[in-house]
């Protein structure tokens, strides 16, 4: 997700992927996208928010955000965890989310895979970020091909994040959550927010 310029209406170049129609995009582009999160409910969203994205478009998601934001508890991993059945079910009536039963059962093992994480290392955070040694990494695209859709960081989070137990996180998946929350700066070095421009 990176390069080919985009001209907006401000005057700034952005990476190709941020629609310089859509305000919604452009904030999370211009003000989340690659900045490193280091909140466990943050990155609890963001891990649930990638895999519901699978086979569909980020815009889809990022537009329904606060829909899932009201119907999973504002991404509280302790309250998901304790979903039953009935909650599945009421989140399948729910039109203003992805209405996939696999999708949405993942979000709630994920919450409980989550949570064992938090007790194993003392916080997600601490967990996840030891993929990249605590430190974002900074790539310096020249062009949109450049940017890999994987790594082998995200190959190593997938197998390790499926090991213990999570769903719907695939490298692909993996390496999204990782530009998602700034463990890996993908913005192109035309783009405004590359902090070369800094």
């Amino acid at each position: 997700m990176a390069s080919k310029q985009s001209l907006h209406k401000d005057g700034k170049a952005r990476c190709h992927w941020a629609p310089p129609d859509d305000p919604i995009y452009t904030a999370y582009h211009d003000k989340e996208w690659g900045v490193p999160a280091h909140d466990d409910r943050l990155l609890f969203e963001f891990l649930i928010l990638e895999g519901a994205q699978a086979g569909l478009s980020w815009s889809t998601i990022l537009h329904k955000r606060d829909n899932y934001r009201r119907a999973f508890h504002r991404f509280d991993p302790r309250k998901v965890a304790r979903y039953t059945a009935k909650d599945v079910a009421r989140l399948m009536k729910d039109a203003g989310i992805v209405r996939n039963r696999l999708k949405i059962k993942s979000a709630v093992s994920n919450a409980r895979a989550f949570l064992a994480v938090q007790k194993e290392f003392g916080s997600f955070d601490d967990y996840i970020w030891s993929f990249v040694g605590g430190k974002p990494l900074l790539n310096r695209w020249r062009s949109r091909g450049q940017v890999p859709a994987r790594t082998e960081v995200s190959d190593a989070m997938s197998k390790d994040l499926k090991k213990r137990g999570f769903r719907f996180v695939g490298s692909t998946i993996c390496y999204a959550f990782m530009q998602a929350t700034g463990m890996v700066n993908d913005h192109g070095l035309h783009c405004f927010r590359h902090p070369a421009k800094k």
